[in-house]
């Protein structure tokens, strides 16, 4: 009886190991590697985010004034040879201004003294050589908000385009580099998976509401890249690939 345990513990490590080995030698053998590619370009437009924040005693009067100043910014944009379609409000808010310190006549309390009425505005400009004459006349107008300046491209699926397949192509030569040095042959392509990319320094300005001459733009250079991950197989010089 006690021989006939030992057989069948036998036979079922015998099983189990050549199940496993059976399970390693189909696991394939695969490598991912990121590839990326880089690509420096002039920008071809430019957008702002503008504004116009007025104080008053009364909410209507507070937004009266803001109307008008943004009416005055737009028809100066619009007279800078800015289309309808690359300008947008994106914000109008009202909100009461308090005191700073407490009446004793209010029992202590803040009161309100006033309303701020502000609209914000966002401008695309096409023509980079006229963006600085055209914050000039946006501030004159009486704009006195900015938040910030980016730089883009028409078309950032076009510049994309132009770079995935060199990132393809990284990812191949990495590939390439460590099969060698492991000493192995690399396969074919598993899968590729794209991690996209974006445009790069899009450089912010400040606002000096004081000037008196044309505010000197640089656009400088916009940086894309665009990442993959690619799955390749490979196998053991003269022996058998992967399934």
């Amino acid at each position: 009886m006690k021989a006939k345990k030992l057989l069948a513990a036998a036979l079922m490590l015998s099983m189990s190991a050549g199940a496993l080995a059976a399970s390693e030698a189909a696991a394939p053998r695969q490598i991912t590697v990121t590839g990326e590619s880089t690509l420096q370009v002039a920008p071809e437009l430019a957008t702002i985010t503008l504004g116009v924040t007025e104080e008053a005693g009364e909410a209507a009067a507070a937004m009266a004034a803001v109307s008008e100043a943004m009416a005055a910014v737009i028809a100066r944009l619009k007279d800078a040879g800015i289309a309808a379609e690359d300008m947008q409000t994106r914000q109008i808010s009202m909100h009461p201004v308090w005191s700073q310190d407490r009446s004793y006549d209010s029992g202590g309390r803040r009161e309100i003294t006033g309303f701020e009425a502000s609209n914000t505005l966002m401008v695309r400009v096409r023509d980079l050589d006229g963006l600085g004459p055209v914050l000039d006349k946006v501030l004159a107008a009486g704009a006195n908000r900015f938040q910030g300046l980016n730089f883009g491209v028409e078309d950032p699926s076009a510049v994309t385009g132009r770079i995935r397949g060199e990132a393809v192509k990284d990812a191949i030569r990495k590939a390439q580099q460590l099969a060698e040095a492991a000493g192995m042959e690399l396969g074919p392509v598993r899968s590729i998976s794209e991690h996209g990319g974006g445009g790069g320094p899009r450089p912010m300005m400040a606002m000096d509401m004081a000037r008196q001459e044309s505010m000197p733009i640089e656009a400088g250079e916009l940086t894309f890249t665009h990442n993959v991950s690619v799955v390749f197989d490979m196998s053991v010089p003269g022996g058998e690939g992967s399934e």
